[in-house]
């Protein structure tokens, strides 16, 4: 490949890990953040063939752009996963690694013009494969107990304001009846169920296990970020209510 997929990217530094993409649409963009010291570590990193990890896209805090695996191609980057019912999360994604130190270096912001440039990747890679606003997603979202990035500080409303992403103003925090871990019951498989409907990997127990403890936080990283404790409140209720709505409006409009 001598050229990057994309106009927006202004380089192309090959990594060797990737291998074909099996026959099929790509249709999520996932997102992710580097949770390195540094982009040149974290460069390096997706490069290593020993690493055996890669993303299609990196990109800097400055907002520059470099691909690192042809869009045609698998990447590396989803690992164990899961999203409306399937595994192989990397055959079906297209990846994007955002310089951005994440928890293990204080949860830095992300800058406007890093957020500007994802903005025009995902738009742009939007032109080329089937992607539904609902599918771009975090790397938390498709594995809840393993990852949290791109974290709750990463601007998914600006995402949605540019016309990237599905969102909905999250419900305000308030006192009232809430579902947290030990609990069980029809309230808790409704809850499950909705989860699973919108696309986590989650079983249908009547439980409140750590898997389920673990998928709520994922959808407060992204969904309603002002508080991340994984106990579903009435806050977490309605605006995943409110999501499954958007989706199937969108879904009925397309």
């Amino acid at each position: 490949m001598d050229a990057p997929d994309s106009p927006c990217a202004s380089n192309f530094i090959p990594s060797p890990n990737h291998e074909p993409r099996p026959a099929g649409d790509v249709d999520i963009i996932l997102l992710h953040y580097t949770g390195m010291a540094s982009a040149a570590a974290a460069l390096a990193r997706l490069c290593d063939p020993d690493a055996k990890v890669s993303s299609h896209y990196f990109v800097d805090e400055d907002g520059v752009i470099t691909q690192l695996v042809a869009e045609s191609r698998r990447a590396y980057h989803a690992g164990v996963a899961s999203w409306q019912g399937t595994t192989d999360i990397n055959s079906r994604s297209i990846g994007i690694e955002i310089v951005n130190g994440g928890h293990d270096f204080g949860c830095p912001e992300f800058p406007a013009r890093q957020i500007d440039s994802v903005i025009r990747l995902c738009k742009d890679i939007q032109t080329r494969w089937p992607i539904p606003p609902a599918n771009v997603l975090a790397h938390s979202d498709v594995a809840p107990s393993r990852k949290q990035d791109p974290g709750e500080k990463f601007p998914w409303a600006v995402l949605h304001a540019a016309r990237v992403g599905l969102w909905v103003e999250p419900e305000p925090i308030s006192d009232g009846a809430s579902l947290k871990a030990g609990d069980s019951g029809n309230a808790v498989g409704k809850l499950q169920t909705s989860l699973r409907s919108f696309g986590y990997g989650i079983h249908v127990t009547n439980i409140f296990d750590e898997t389920t403890r673990d998928v709520v936080i994922a959808f407060q990283r992204h969904f309603r970020p002002q508080l991340v404790d994984g106990v579903a409140d009435a806050s977490i209720l309605e605006t995943l209510g409110r999501l499954l709505d958007a989706r199937r409006a969108g879904q009925s409009q397309a």
